[in-house]
């Protein structure tokens, strides 16, 4: 996570600074540098200097997340293959409770379920997959969401800077040249052009993610199918795979069967 977190910082910081670079050229005689763009933005720049951060930590979070290896491991794989040619249904359990990948997560749920016959296993599993795709699914959304806001939140720093800019010509008329009214919009813009260069990346990020996303689940949910296609559910009828701690019990005025 710590590592994420400051490739995220970096990346940003560098993509910032070559973006700046280009598009800014300094002015005759001054020297511009990534502090005074940074400064010229105002306030809003610090929020969207979040957003960016968030944007590239997200993008390498779920990247990692939705490579195939991480959602269905092929030790896991492997494992999960080893017990059910065994029989050794208890033991694949076990073995994916130890695990920690979505695809250990799907075949515990079917395990619990193997008990119950083919229609309950399968909805285990379909219903685990689900669980899945919606938790990362969300993560990629707030891609979307800073997509959206961070143009916003650029506009809403130009406009407060133009707002300055405007009252300043109104209280000094032009006298103060054109040039510097200019140089003044040209400063408050930098915020709508920050916007732009969050924006841009999260939406193309997002659609790519989104799709990523979509066929390591559909890889997943084979992977998991294939597992139980053959599976002894009439062997099966009944037993506890998973041998968890179970809390229903009969209703406390019903007496219970002796023996």
């Amino acid at each position: 996570m710590k590592k994420t977190t400051k490739a995220a910082l970096a990346v940003t910081l560098l993509a910032t600074m070559s973006a700046f670079g280009a598009a800014a050229p300094a002015a005759p005689g001054e020297k511009e540098t990534l502090l005074k763009l940074y400064a010229q933005g105002g306030v809003v720049m610090h929020f969207l200097l979040l957003c960016s951060i968030a944007m590239v930590w997200l993008i390498i979070d779920i990247w990692m997340r939705t490579n195939r290896p991480k959602m269905t491991p092929p030790e896991d794989v492997a494992t999960a293959q080893d017990r059910f040619r065994a029989g050794d249904y208890v033991g694949a359990y076990q073995a994916m409770k130890a695990a920690v990948s979505p695809f250990a997560e799907v075949v515990r749920a079917g395990l619990g379920s193997v008990g119950h016959g083919k229609d309950a296993t399968e909805e285990a599993l379909y219903s685990t997959v689900d669980k899945v795709n919606s938790t990362l699914q969300t993560r990629i959304n707030y891609l979307s969401v800073i997509g959206v806001c961070a143009p916003m939140i650029g506009l809403l720093g130009t406009v407060a800077g133009m707002k300055g800019a405007f009252g300043s010509l109104g209280s000094d008329g032009l006298s103060s040249g054109v040039g510097e009214l200019a140089g003044h919009i040209g400063e408050v813009l930098v915020a709508t052009a920050t916007g732009l260069l969050v924006a841009i990346p999260a939406f193309g990020a997002f659609y790519f993610l989104r799709n990523k996303l979509q066929g390591a689940i559909h890889n997943l949910q084979g992977e998991s199918e294939r597992l139980f296609r053959n599976a002894p559910y009439e062997y099966l009828q009944n037993t506890d795979v998973g041998q968890e701690e179970t809390y229903a019990a009969l209703p406390n005025w019903i007496d219970a069967p002796e023996g």
